[in-house]
């Protein structure tokens, strides 16, 4: 059946509608987007996306992403009518606890929505990551003379607030610089935000924008079906950049005492106005929730043609799949995110006479891993020979060139780490990227977005304290470290020496669940002898015992993490008569997920006196630190000099630890 702009405009009103019934049900939410996006997502929707509702985690569907998640009534209207499992029931209770209609999509929660979107910007960013592991996948998966088995598309909504937002610019930068093609971003453009018109505070040319960022820019009016259909279609055959349909819309289209108005941003349309807006549209005001048969029998025949796309492409990845046993091994590898059992045997081997910095340590198990590992992938924020987060001899991510394993994200901390979540979510890659620690307060609210959807993203935080030396002040974490412990979702690693850093990786990996953030020096650190020692597999329950100069309950324990291991434990050695107990404990959270009986076995809790040593701030440690304890901590700003000399001022030298602990044991 040929789709006619008679049938895109009965389900886009349909849309509309379902949008303000919602909203109006709710007594919450946002109408305005959804009514004036409903056009333009009617012709994606019913001509152009493959997609199959039948089977949501198809790897070769397109991806659609609502940027501005506070428009979530037009996606979870559009799930519905797709035909994905959404019933209208659903759509009744939108914002309502239990719901799968929150008020922002969220990933994970409602069949059909492929990434969390609300903070504006973050979506289109992860979007671009999405788009980039299409690339990434296409060129190690299709093979010349053959039918592609990596072949879609990723398209996204977006609107004055997500343009307006830093982490685009950032994004459609390096969108741009990488060639990326097979985006395609249709920019809402109606000139409303919240407090009224976008001239208030914007006046950018996104046109001319675009365009400098070396983008495709095409300009249609949001609700002519034919200049919509046209500009996808010619989106689909433009290559070698992204595209940019800046759409010209009217917010709350159909409303007649709200469109164009700030009103139908961000509050019901009142009930009044909501029997007026359908009456305009051909509706009857006094149903609610309707669908009409003729929009329900459009999407159906649109699944069952979507349907007979997978259908061929399984035909497609099975005949490829014969042909190329060994490329479908790992394309199973990848997809699964296969970690062979036995990946320990991977890791490098450290020498106790050869002190080594846990930001070299880990670059150099980084390259052993990914020996083994063939969806292991990432970057950093052009900090790579500091990071150490570079794959040697397996090429770059570049401009139409998407082979490599490496990535040059440039100066956006920000963007990586939304681009990480897109290519993370996508399927097919395991990515990691790096940053000094200092900067993960510019990767946060992605961070935290990975947190939300249980993103196994790996962020590798270099320069973890003080220790960073001459940079100063501006490049030395504090309060980091506390604030990355407190975000739920979020396992924290510092490991004491090159050995637990290698196990670190290996936790990093295992954790399927949620984001995890290695704190690695950029000083030299002892290597710890293993065989006096306990070993560094101990990391993955977040802290063990290292040391004990008696047995039994000690006298005094100290705890410490990270680079303050290797202090603790010269300064235990240097105390006499006294029975005191060194714990390594490299993850608050891995400890906490361990039962009573070990973590009572690790910090005995008849051992009142404890210290507690960290290069930052005292923040969250009383729950450690029992009723007598004393802490070596930075709760100031570090300063700038040479770091051994800053260890003496800031009172993280032996002497400064052995003056504590004897105090301690006196009382």
């Amino acid at each position: 059946m040929k789709v006619t702009n008679e049938m895109l405009a009965l389900t886009a009103n349909t849309i509309r509608c379902l949008a303000m019934d919602g909203v109006q049900a709710a007594k919450s939410g946002h109408p305005g987007a959804p009514m004036g996006l409903a056009d333009i997502a009617a012709v994606l929707w019913l001509k152009y996306l493959r997609q199959n509702p039948a089977d949501a985690q198809w790897p070769d569907r397109d991806r659609f992403v609502l940027s501005g998640g506070h428009g979530s009534m037009l996606l979870y209207s559009l799930l519905h009518l797709a035909g994905y499992d959404l019933p209208l029931e659903e759509l009744a209770r939108f914002r309502q606890v239990g719901s799968r209609t929150p008020g922002h999509p969220e990933y994970g929660h409602t069949d059909g929505v492929e990434t969390t979107t609300g903070p504006l910007g973050q979506g289109i960013a992860t979007a671009i990551g999405m788009a980039i592991a299409e690339r990434m996948a296409a060129a190690r998966f299709n093979v010349a003379g053959s039918e592609p088995v990596v072949d879609h598309r990723t398209w996204v909504f977006c609107g004055d607030g997500d343009l307006e937002e830093g982490i685009s610019h950032e994004a459609c930068s390096l969108a741009g610089h990488l060639k990326l093609d097979k985006f395609v971003l249709f920019y809402d453009s109606n000139g409303i935000t919240i407090e009224g018109h976008t001239d208030l505070a914007l006046s950018d040319d996104a046109k001319k924008r675009f365009q400098a960022y070396n983008w495709h820019v095409l300009e249609i009016d949001g609700h002519d079906f034919d200049q919509i259909d046209r500009a996808i279609r010619k989106a689909t055959k433009l290559t070698g950049k992204p595209v940019l349909i800046i759409c010209k819309t009217h917010i709350g289209k159909g409303s007649p005492n709200k469109q164009d108005s700030h009103e139908a941003h961000g509050a019901p349309l009142g009930e009044e106005e909501v029997k007026l807006t359908k009456t305009a549209l051909g509706f009857d005001p006094e149903k609610a929730f309707y669908v009409p048969q003729e929009v329900t029998t459009l999407f159906q025949e649109r699944a069952s043609k979507t349907k007979r796309m997978q259908g061929k492409w399984k035909r497609v990845f099975k005949e490829w799949a014969k042909a190329n046993p060994g490329l479908a091994e790992t394309w199973k590898a990848m997809q699964e995110d296969l970690i062979p059992a036995d990946i320990e045997s991977a890791l490098p081997a450290f020498d106790p006479a050869k002190p080594v910095a846990t930001r070299s340590a880990s670059g150099v198990v980084l390259n052993a891993l990914a020996k083994v590992l063939p969806q292991l992938v990432g970057g950093s924020a052009d900090l790579a020979p500091s990071n150490m987060t570079w794959l040697k001899d397996l090429g770059a991510v570049a401009p139409g060139d998407f082979a490599g394993r490496n990535f040059h994200f440039g100066i956006r901390e920000l963007a990586m780490a939304a681009i990480m979540n897109g290519i993370q979510v996508h399927g097919g890659f395991r990515i990691f990227g790096g940053t000094f620690f200092v900067f993960s307060d510019y990767c946060r609210p992605a961070m935290r977005l990975a947190a939300l959807m249980g993103l196994p993203v790996i962020f590798v935080y270099t320069h973890d304290s003080f220790y960073v030396g001459e940079d100063g002040p501006t490049h030395e974490p504090v309060e980091q470290l506390a604030a990355l412990r407190c975000m739920p979702n979020v396992t924290v690693i510092r490991p004491a020496d090159p050995t637990e850093t290698a196990a670190a990786w290996v936790v990093a990996l295992k954790n399927k669940k949620g984001p995890t953030a290695l704190l690695l020096t950029r000083q030299n650190m002892k290597v710890i002898d293993r065989t006096k020692h306990p070993s560094a597999a101990n990391v993955e329950k977040g802290a063990y015992t290292l040391w004990q100069s008696g047995e039994g309950t000690p006298d005094l324990t100290m705890i410490a993490t990270g680079s303050e291991v290797e202090l603790a434990l010269d300064a235990a050695k240097q105390i006499e008569g006294k029975n005191v107990r060194v714990v390594s404990m490299p993850s608050w959270e891995l400890f906490e997920k361990q039962n009573k009986t070990y973590r009572e076995r690790i910090i005995d809790p008849d051992c009142k006196r404890r210290l507690v040593i960290e290069a930052g701030c005292a923040f969250g440690w009383e729950r450690y630190a029992g009723p007598k304890y004393e802490m070596v901590t930075l709760d100031t700003f570090g300063a700038s000099g040479p770091y051994k000399e800053l260890a003496k001022q800031f009172g993280f030298t032996v002497e400064n630890v052995l003056e504590k602990a004897r105090a301690l044991l006196a009382r």
